[in-house]
């Protein structure tokens, strides 16, 4: 059984940072996107960003424009844990920000995504 399990929200003030981590159980990365959405009250799921697991892109990796600059997306295959480097945050940033696994493309779009997380809170005080 496939769980994914991210930690390290909180609240912190704007301009502050916070590293998200995401770590799967029963599930191996092979060839495809592990990728962080988040989804704040009222709105749609948003993408940030993903990153390429295994196959000849490994490691390759986009962030979304809202973000581009400020968060960074990395992995650690041997861990099996996802990260979300988080700088430079501001109010509009404050959501529910969820891991996802398993997608073989269209690594942008939350329908391609088979696993997630149930979510950690970020919440960013002006």
């Amino acid at each position: 059984q496939v769980q994914l399990v991210e930690s390290g929200g909180g609240t912190v003030q704007a301009g502050g940072s916070l590293r998200l981590s995401c770590t799967a159980s029963g599930y191996i990365y092979t060839d495809d996107c592990v990728g962080w959405f988040r989804q704040a009250p009222g709105k749609q799921r948003e993408w940030v960003s993903y990153i390429v697991t295994g196959g000849v892109t490994d490691g390759a990796s986009e962030v979304g424009d809202l973000v581009q600059g400020r968060f960074t997306i990395s992995k650690d295959n041997a861990k099996n844990t996802l990260y979300l480097q988080m700088n430079d945050l501001k109010p509009e940033d404050t959501a529910m920000y969820y891991c996802a696994a398993g997608a073989r493309a269209k690594c942008r779009y939350s329908y391609s995504f088979v696993y997630w997380g149930q979510g950690t809170q970020v919440t960013v005080s002006s």
